[in-house]
């Protein structure tokens, strides 16, 4: 601990990071009284966090004393447009300021100033005093306090996580010095604080202003000076308002506080105040560390740390294993566990806890028997992983029955982080440490010491024993234990043998294409050249916006801090303008399948001539399965240039083939279900084209025949655009029509399809009751904004909550139908895999052999995956190659 070391707290804005933090968990974290106790939690563990982190010597932490201070005297709006504190916020602010007393920290808050301010005048009475100051806050306008001995660090995710300012941080982040930040805000204005500043200004204009001037004062000085043009004009327009927005962005670093650095200094706690207090909200886990602070006269940093066994070659035949249940954890290296790096494992019986470095112990007795023994159920963090992982030292896993990442994930989805330390901190335990907090990010990771590692990892198998009963209860409170028993844990095997199967792949056929698309590039670029009338840098937007809206005078439709926007929205609409335009589409669609497919492929495929993409089965609020490493669900199919990447999928035999089936428009056969809407589930009922039915509808003809392709299309775009919750803006933007006309459109969907419109205004009214939307297998998406004022915010909680049971619905079925597909592969003996899921498509590589049966019984088990008020179909395909099973 430093000797002298000054924290500074902005308990306001630590307090709202703390709330928001378990936001999803408010009703969770209730005392026994029915206090909110989310903030007071979670300010907790960030205050222990700092403390650990800073060791200050001295602590304050300061507070608001209202909305009217004398910011609000010069400028009447000021902070008029943020948000109502939540009450559920507001009604924990004092019983932090109570925690707080109780831990012997100072609070304070002065009447008619900010927080800010208190900070302010503090830091500057620490730094002439000679201490080291810290200041903690989410709040940026801090940052102009940091100085040689003051760093301000702006909070971030997570309950640890800052960033530290200082003053060449802040000229590396801002281009500024700290006190110049505050004549940079003078000229951009605040839209949090609510005060503005110059018309027109942004960061990276006011940046260079106050990087050029050093001062707004300065800056005015020579205004008339610069060169005519809308910056100087709105500068000298708006000089008044620069001039307040300053005086509003500068902490008073002089305000009339009446404490002093001798208040800062920490005082004893106050241990049955503070035992008192903890009772009284049902704070446990903070008593246990109290127990065993006080009685054991223990830190809480060693709470985390477990009697173990360290297990070798030497005293492995010791080990029994008899127990009919444990928690097992492999330590890999890397987030592809394919290629990971394994370091270490752990595992807890009956009988303790056993870690080891050495892996190679896995591979023999009696652990593999242990690990391959289907009646000793284990209970792993993250089923998949693990399975994969132990299948590369050769042991094929059975009786895996838990999975406490797929838990926690359907429980909260949001949270979708794999770290088994943040996870276990969802759930009030803090005795796990993050994966970042022991081997550091990125290419800094590194295995700790060995006394670091295994505390590390026995602390993560309790969590999985100590979690499991909690979290099992919880999925059957929400109804979605049948979710995860029988749908998520039997699709993270399904998924583990998909990724250890891998698709084969044909790199002289990924080559052929490089060179294919490479002569297409040149071709494309001379014909560039030639009509912009020169060379010139194509992957430049600076370049190419000089070409397009200065040398060929086409209408610049937006401009960005850097200039003209060439982006694919703008040049799709200029289009028709230019012969260019069309060659610089076409250019950057080849040139990015280049890249990302054709040269990205061949640098995956592996050493068993296949690719082995992972499916991230924990990463969508939706449901849905993503494909990394490679992400094979991206290939772009619209162009023939992306299908021909298809070629390159081949079957593992020579004669066989690859076979596709496809769910046909799910989504709306899904949305015919739930809302029950009569017209539409008859179309689906008599096998009408959905989409030709919708057009004759919203267009008023008597048949299907009337429907031209165009009018195909605009329905097509209409009934997906409602799974979306699509405005008429948006619909008219799609597809190129008027406002008026796509409201017209969607007026007269909704009269030909009533039930829709009732089943999307019981959505949004549901999701307003809940909290949250739920999909026809009790998968559920929280949506905290559902009571937004903001009305951008809310609209897209309440498409969200029309969306989510629909698309969430359809992710089901998908894997409903990967599951039986497998059990039925099982149970006939096929020597047929299934080795891609993309979306609604299945692919499978069958033996020549095989296809007839395939052809058959694939179609059928899908389209019976869920039984749905109107059918499932499915189209299959077949070739030899993804390409031409399509």
């Amino acid at each position: 601990m430093a000797d002298k070391k000054l924290l500074l707290i902005d308990g306001n804005s630590v307090a709202f990071r703390a709330f928001y933090a378990l936001y999803r968990q408010l009703d969770k974290f209730t005392s026994p009284d029915g206090l909110h106790t989310n903030a007071i939690y979670t300010f907790k563990n960030m205050f222990d966090s700092m403390l650990k982190q800073l060791q200050p010597s001295n602590i304050l932490v300061a507070f608001d004393a209202g909305k009217v201070t004398f910011r609000t005297e010069m400028f009447q709006d000021y902070k008029g447009g943020r948000q109502k504190t939540p009450n559920e916020l507001l009604e924990q602010l004092p019983f932090i300021k109570e925690m707080l007393e109780h831990l012997g920290v100072k609070s304070y808050e002065l009447e008619n100033y900010e927080a800010d301010d208190i900070i302010g005048t503090l830091s500057k009475m620490g730094d002439e005093a000679g201490y080291e100051v810290a200041v903690v806050s989410g709040d940026r306008d801090l940052t102009q306090l940091a100085s040689k001995h003051v760093t301000v660090y702006i909070t971030k995710n997570g309950v640890g996580e800052m960033e530290a300012y200082t003053p060449e941080h802040m000229k590396e982040v801002n281009g500024v010095t700290p006190t110049e930040y505050i004549d940079m805000k003078a000229l951009m204005g605040d839209s949090s604080d609510n005060y503005p500043g110059v018309t027109k200004v942004g960061p990276k204009t006011a940046s260079n202003l106050i990087q050029q001037y050093g001062s707004i004062e300065n800056l005015y000085e020579h205004v008339e000076e610069m060169k005519k043009s809308k910056l100087k004009e709105n500068l000298i327009n708006d000089k008044d308002k620069a001039f307040l927005a300053k005086k509003l962005a500068t902490i008073d670093r002089d305000s009339p506080i009446a404490v002093g650095l001798e208040d800062t200094k920490i005082n004893s706690v106050d241990i049955a105040g503070l035992r008192e207090f903890y009772e009284r909200l049902g704070f446990k886990k903070f008593l246990a560390e109290m127990s065993v602070a006080t009685d054991g006269n223990v830190s809480s940093e060693d709470m985390q740390k477990y009697d173990y066994v360290e297990l070798t070659s030497d005293n492995i035949a010791q080990l029994k294993l008899d127990d009919s249940e444990a928690a097992f954890y492999l330590e890999m290296l890397g987030d592809n566990y394919h290629l990971a790096q394994f370091v270490a494992f752990a595992l807890k019986t009956s009988d303790g806890i056993y870690v080891s470095k050495d892996v190679a112990l896995l591979e023999e007795s009696p652990l593999k028997e242990f690990l391959q023994n289907p009646d000793i159920k284990k209970n792993v963090f993250d089923l998949k992983r693990t399975y994969i992982g132990l299948n590369r030292l050769g042991v094929q896993a059975e009786g895996i029955n838990y999975d406490m990442l797929l838990a926690s994930y359907l429980i909260n989805n949001e949270n979708n982080s794999n770290d088994l330390g943040e996870v276990a901190h969802l759930y009030d335990n803090y005795a796990v440490k993050t994966d970042v907090e022991v081997y550091g990010k990125g290419k800094k990771q590194a295995v700790p010491d060995d006394e670091t590692l295994f505390s590390h990892l026995a602390a993560k198998v309790v969590a999985i024993d100590k979690l499991k009963p909690a979290l099992l209860e919880e999925l059957k409170d929400h109804e979605q234990d049948s979710l995860y028993d029988e749908i998520e844990v039997p699709l993270a095997f399904v998924l583990a043998k998909m990724e250890i199967t891998g698709m084969k792949v044909l790199p002289t056929t990924l080559i052929q294409l490089e060179n294919e698309f490479g002569m297409q590039l040149s071709k494309l670029e001379e014909e560039i050249y030639l009509e912009a009338g020169e060379r010139f840098n194509l992957n430049s937007p600076k370049q190419l916006g000089h070409i397009l809206f200065e040398k060929l005078n086409l209408p610049p439709l937006k401009k960005t801090k850097t200039g003209y926007s060439t982006s694919v929205e703008v040049l799709d609409q200029l289009r028709s303008q230019s012969k260019i335009v069309d060659k610089i589409l076409n250019y950057r669609q080849i040139s990015k399948i280049q890249s990302t497919y054709v040269k990205g492929l061949l640098d995956v495929v592996q050493a068993d001539g296949r690719v082995h993409t992972r499916y991230l089965q924990t990463l969508t609020a939706t449901g849905r399965l993503s494909s990394v490493d490679p992400n094979l669900q991206n290939i772009p199919t619209r162009s023939e240039e992306g299908k021909q990447i298809r070629k390159a999928f081949v079957p593992s035999q020579e004669d066989g083939y690859i076979f596709s089936c496809d769910y046909s428009q799910v989504e709306l056969r899904v949305l015919a279900h739930v809302s029950g809407d009569e017209n539409m589930q008859e179309a689906f009922n008599t096998g009408y084209d959905i989409h030709a039915h919708t057009a004759m509808k919203i267009f008023h003809l008597n048949s299907t025949d009337e429907v031209t392709p165009d009018m195909r299309r605009t329905a097509k775009a209409v009934n997906f655009g409602i799974v979306y919750g699509i405005s008429d803006y948006g619909l008219s933007k799609n597809i190129g029509i008027t406002r008026k006309q796509a409201k017209e459109f969607i007026d007269s969907y909704f009269e030909q399809y009533p039930g829709i419109r009732s089943f999307m205004d019981q959505a949004i009214k549901s999701a307003r009751e809940k909290g949250y939307a739920e999909t026809i297998m009790h998968r559920r998406r929280y949506l905290p904004d559902i009571h937004a004022k903001n009305f951008n915010v809310r609209s897209f909680a309440e498409r969200t909550a029309i969306n989510s049971p629909i698309q969430g619905s359809a992710a089901d079925i998908i894997k409903i139908a990967m599951i039986n597909m497998q059990k039925k592969l099982t149970e006939l003996n096929l020597k047929t895999k299934m080795v891609l899921q993309v979306h609604d498509e299945l692919i499978f590589d069958v033996p020549k052999d095989e296809l007839e049966i395939i052809k058959k019984i694939v179609p059928e088990v899908m389209q019976n995956a869920i039984k749905l008020d109107v059918p499932l179909i499915a189209d299959a395909g077949w070739g030899h190659s993804w390409y031409d099973a399509k």
